[in-house]
């Protein structure tokens, strides 16, 4: 497992270079500029969201549970992200008080964690409340064909990429009591098509003060 792991950290910048190219990283941008106050990353990587945080993030913490991903994570940081903090933890076991963040950042992590349910609810634990998840994942299809096809390839997908294509992570995030805000259906460019289906959105922690909700709309990304 370690060597799978070591490798894995080793060419998934070199893996992910084309769909970056394709469209993936603009919808980062969009994503994570939205971050404000203080700011959670869970499950970094090696650091590919770090450069695209604005100055309405007031303090950065990031999180990453691989220690292979996590010595990549800090040399990119040093160089982009000087000031933020970053932890190796895994999502479902967030070392945080309960309440101390106002944004929590998730990018293609939740496909990936042990325990989707557990790592949802530790997300909610540590967002004040209306505070923020932004998050953007590749899920389970809403086109039966598709979701077929994914859980087929689903065993190949874990040993290649270390991650399930088939999970549904929207209706996980709904049932920890988050009330989605804004919802973009979308695809992970340069995916294989098993992979491609994308959702990139805002969910708001239950309690007071919610921010007012952004229009929902639905679109594709590049091929």
């Amino acid at each position: 497992m370690s060597l799978r792991r070591r490798f894995f950290a080793a060419v998934y910048d070199s893996q992910m270079r084309r769909s970056e190219k394709a469209g993936l990283t603009d919808m980062r941008i969009a994503l994570v500029s939205q971050a404000e106050g203080t700011v959670l990353e869970i499950g970094a990587g090696t650091g590919a969201n770090l450069g695209h945080y604005s100055p309405s993030a007031t303090s950065l913490t990031v999180t990453e549970p691989d220690v292979h991903m996590f010595k990549r994570l800090e040399r990119h940081a040093q160089t982009v992200a000087p000031s933020a903090m970053l932890l190796r933890a895994p999502a479902e076991d967030l070392p945080f008080e309960d309440g101390t963040f106002d944004t929590v950042v998730s990018t293609l992590v939740l496909c990936g964690v042990d325990d989707q349910p557990r790592a949802v609810r530790e997300i909610r634990r540590v967002l004040r409340p209306g505070g923020r998840l932004l998050f953007l994942e590749h899920v389970r299809a809403d086109d039966p064909k598709i979701a077929k096809k994914q859980d087929k390839m689903n065993r190949i997908n874990r040993a290649v990429v270390c991650c399930d294509c088939n999970r549904p992570t929207l209706e996980t995030i709904e049932a920890a009591g988050f009330e989605v805000t804004a919802l973009e259906h979308t695809v992970l460019p340069k995916a294989p098509p098993f992979a491609r289906p994308s959702i990139v959105a805002t969910a708001v922690a239950p309690g007071s003060s919610a921010p007012q909700a952004l229009p929902t709309r639905s679109a594709s990304a590049p091929h």
